[in-house]
């Protein structure tokens, strides 16, 4: 069974930082391509960053510079370090993985900036 367990939101001010994490099993973590994707109310769920096997990695413009992706392939966890944090960024975040066929999303967590 897969599971992605995502932790780490919580509520900063303007400008503060925070750090995601999202430990999965059930897959042979180093294998697969790692995404963080986030949804604030009324909106699109929208790409965030993802790193590959390789760690490779890409981020949405709004993101870039500000936001980093990362893994650790021994603990089964991608991380995303976010700084700079502004208002537009409060949404709640997910972790997701496309594994056997399958995609497989993880719990949200809830990021909340105060301007």
């Amino acid at each position: 069974q897969v599971r992605l367990v995502a932790s780490g939101g919580g509520l900063v001010q303007f400008g503060g930082s925070l750090r995601l994490s999202c430990t999965a099993s059930g897959i042979n973590f180093r294998l697969y391509t790692m995404n963080w994707y986030r949804q604030a109310t009324g909106k699109y769920r929208e790409m965030v960053a993802n790193i590959t096997s390789h760690g490779s990695t890409n981020y949405v413009d709004s993101v870039a510079c500000r936001f980093t992706i990362s893994r650790d392939n021994v603990r089964n966890t991608v991380s995303l370090q976010m700084n700079s944090l502004k208002p537009e960024d409060t949404a709640a975040y997910y972790c997701k993985v496309r594994a056997r066929g399958s995609l497989f999303w993880g719990r949200g967590t809830q990021v909340t900036i105060s301007s």
